[in-house]
């Protein structure tokens, strides 16, 4: 339920709404009360501002309300403070950062609150929200007590990988450090999403009831990107989210165990240490930069082999610098490149191979032997 506060003393408007279709786990936390079911001192009322909203408001009142502590809150949007003051929690208004007294804004002069653990990146409402309260939110969707590894690990990534980007594109803070213009504008991500879900000035109807139905939009959109799921406002509007908070728990985490299992046998596959095989096909370019510095690999990974299982072929793929850059430590070698199946084969002096692309970043066999003699080839040229 929403209300618009016009005032201590003015009539609080009313709405309701059909509660968010979540999976299981999570839909208990993210719905919306009936507020006409049970009285309201029995709920909980959490505030933000009233007017143009962002994705960090959106997103911070949707994660607030997966918590115990504020489970199925009522929303108020108001700037009134004698009304903000009266509220169990206040988010992206108000002046103050205070979690001891629920109150996280961050517009205050002197606010300079980061995330921590090597961030340096100033938090938007979202992220005060996410700093609180993400290991609870994490621990409940993976039925992990707060303590457990995973949940603190997952904490961090989705916070690298999620959250981030919200706090950064709300303070203003540009991704690169460049006076450089941006050569392509991209109003792609979610805060440029949510931002589109605000009144347009040209609609007639600018009342608070539309403007607070925009913000339900913009929650559950934001709300559904966190969390991975399929929801449905109405039967005439629908979304399927992008991946975070569920792609985490269920494919990132797996796949991380793989490959620091892989990284580990690297010295059983080459005396170099620097081949690695995966065994199970997984994501694991992010994860293998990270578990290098992790665990202080020298001397770097230069190429990783696995199975193509479409092709039934095997992979020989050289590592990039940095995972933002196309540049390989160690490509392929040159004499190699553009070729294919025999012309390579004849070229490299070992059998079976199929090609090297052109940037020498990738090539493959036609099986495992093949593509590690490729990789043992490329280390000595």
């Amino acid at each position: 339920m929403f209300r618009v506060a016009r005032g201590l003393n003015q009539k609080l408007f009313t709405f309701h709404r059909k509660p968010l279709s979540l999976s299981p786990a999570m839909a208990k936390k993210a719905r919306v009360s009936d507020f006409s079911s049970g009285s309201p001192t029995q709920q909980r009322v959490v505030g933000t501002h009233n007017g143009s909203f962002h994705c960090d408001e959106a997103l911070g009142c949707f994660m607030i309300r997966l918590t115990d502590k504020f489970s199925a809150a009522e929303i108020v949007r108001t700037r009134d403070p004698q009304v903000l003051e009266t509220l169990d929690a206040v988010l992206d208004v108000g002046g103050v950062y205070d979690p001891s007294r629920e109150r996280y804004d961050h517009h205050q002069k002197g606010f300079e609150e980061v995330f921590g653990h090597g961030f340096k990146t100033k938090l938007s409402s979202a992220g005060l929200i996410y700093k609180h309260y993400g290991m609870e939110i994490i621990a409940k969707e993976l039925q992990l007590d707060e303590g457990h590894p995973d949940v603190h690990r997952l904490f961090l990534a989705i916070y690298k990988s999620f959250m981030e980007a919200i706090d950064a594109v709300d303070n203003g803070i540009n991704q690169f450090d460049t006076e450089q213009p941006p050569r392509y504008v991209n109003n792609t991500h979610l805060s440029s999403r949510v931002g589109r879900l605000n009144l347009d000035w040209m609609d007639l109807d600018q009342s608070p009831e539309k403007e607070n139905e925009a913000f339900q939009r913009a929650m559950a959109l934001a709300g559904s990107e966190f969390l991975d799921v399929r929801y449905s406002l109405n039967p005439k509007l629908s979304f399927v989210s992008i991946k975070s908070l569920r792609f985490h728990a269920k494919s990132w985490l797996p796949a991380r165990s793989i490959v620091l299992e892989c990284l580990a046998a690297r010295q059983d596959i080459d005396p170099s240490g620097e081949i690695m095989v995966l065994d199970r096909f997984c994501p694991w370019k992010l994860h293998l930069f990270e578990l290098e510095e992790e665990m202080n690999i020298d001397p770097l990974i230069k190429y990783v082999l696995y199975q193509d299982d479409r092709a039934k072929q095997w992979r020989v793929q050289a590592m990039a610098v940095s995972p933002d850059k196309f540049e390989s430590r160690k490509p392929l070698p040159s004499p190699w490149r553009g070729l294919r199946d025999d012309e390579l084969s004849k070229e490299a002096g070992i059998p079976g191979c199929v090609f090297v692309h052109m940037s020498g970043f990738i090539g493959g066999n036609q099986s495992y032997e093949g593509a590690l003699a490729m990789a043992k080839a490329a280390l000595k040229l």
